[in-house]
């Protein structure tokens, strides 16, 4: 288990206090759970305080202990309740902010009329939007981290050929590669900010049911095993010369891995082999094209009109009436992060720090999904990728 260096933890929080500046924000107050694990290096309870100038001040509910022992902050300090906040600033200095923001995306109305409460006089606003663009670009050491989860996806790909067989179950696949997972580091959870988004570790699934579509904002979805959570694994039975997805988020320290491989028992016929080597060209181009200074949305077209003149405008990144309109969304600590290769995001430029995945897929309904995803970075020296798996098609028996 490591511990977020007290560095990383002041270079971050000094890098919001200058957005906050230019925002002319007096405070951000800080309670998502992935949020304050990137400022805190910790996840328990508590609200951070973040003045724009100063030092930030950890407040902490439970258990405040535990959080002087994890994070490298130097004012981490217990309390009760949100009514003891300003009291509690008063104590170190600091006034009443008369502009704060807050993770509006994320923060639930009552937590948000609490907040008003204690200041009815300030001025309240989202402050999500800087939050994420300092998350978006990674340190060497979270880099590393991530190196550290693309090893570890490794292992799950390289377990993958040892255990799929023909009469298996969907399921039976999942629990081999999460069990794999597991014992080799991984917490369980892979978060996610989006509102109503749940992801487990993986989506495994294989033929037809890898072209279910579902309610998350995936290009696949798959049956799942009942209605409560209608994604993923489900109970289908692995059939000869199908393809078989194994979509693996690796997660170290925190901080994730995204990877997709295809295997199949048998042979693929010619159709899939085609698609498969389709998606490797985008993956190519992408590759090619993505530089400093290149927006997110300007990539995703250059990346999507390939795929439409290749044939796949009814089945690229979705069914036809299920399609997603991204082709790479960022990673970290969550597996939607900046940047996304995405529609309408031509405003926003590639910078040097970004970590994403990439994953040109294809659906053909009532038939199953192919496609590759890897994690990428970008550098001083160019677009770097972190997972290394074989590209190639895994075919078994």
């Amino acid at each position: 288990m490591r511990l977020t260096p007290a560095i990383e933890l002041e270079y971050r929080c000094k890098k919001l206090q200058e957005y906050m500046m230019s925002a002319s924000l007096d405070a951000v107050i800080i309670v998502q759970n992935a949020d304050l694990f990137y400022f805190t290096g910790t996840v328990q309870s508590g609200n951070l305080y973040v003045p724009a100038t100063g030092q930030p001040l950890f407040m902490v509910r439970k258990d405040a202990g535990r959080a002087r022992m994890e994070s490298g902050l130097k004012e981490v300090i217990p309390f009760a309740s949100m009514k003891d906040i300003p009291t509690i600033l008063a104590k170190y200095g600091y006034p009443a902010p008369k502009r704060v923001g807050l993770e509006l995306d994320v923060l639930p109305v009552n937590f948000y009329e609490r907040y008003r409460n204690l200041y009815p006089n300030a001025d309240f606003t989202d402050a999500t939007p800087l939050i994420r663009q300092v998350r978006m670009i990674k340190s060497h050491y979270e880099i590393h981290l991530m190196q550290d989860a693309a090893d570890q996806v490794d292992r799950v790909y390289k377990r993958a050929k040892e255990v799929i067989h023909v009469g298996m179950t969907d399921l039976d696949v999942a629990a081999e590669l999460e069990f794999t997972a597991r014992k080799d580091g991984h917490q369980g959870l892979v978060r996610m900010r989006g509102f109503n988004s749940e992801l487990f570790y993986a989506q495994i699934f294989s033929g037809t049911d890898s072209a279910v579509p579902a309610y998350v904002d995936t290009p696949l979805g798959g049956m799942g095993l009942n209605p409560s959570f209608g994604q993923s694994a489900g109970l289908k039975r692995i059939e000869p010369h199908e393809p078989i997805i194994i979509d693996f988020a690796g997660c170290v320290d925190g901080y994730l891995s995204d990877q997709t491989r295809v295997f199949s028992v048998g042979q693929l016929s010619d159709r899939w082999r085609r698609a498969y080597d389709d998606m490797l060209k985008i993956q190519e181009l992408m590759m090619c094209r993505a530089e400093v200074g290149l927006s997110w949305g300007a990539l995703y077209d250059i990346c999507r009109k390939s795929a439409v003149d290749m044939g796949y405008a009814d089945s690229f990144m979705g069914a036809k009436g299920a399609q997603v309109s991204f082709i790479g969304h960022g990673l970290g600590v969550e597996i939607d992060e900046f940047p996304f290769i995405a529609r309408g995001f031509d405003q926003m430029p590639l910078e040097v720090g970004m970590a994403f995945a990439f994953e040109p897929k294809v659906v053909f309904p009532g038939e199953g999904a192919i496609g590759i995803e890897n994690t990428f970075y970008l550098s001083n020296e160019g677009i770097k990728r972190l997972t290394h798996s074989s590209d190639e098609l895994v075919i078994l028996g």
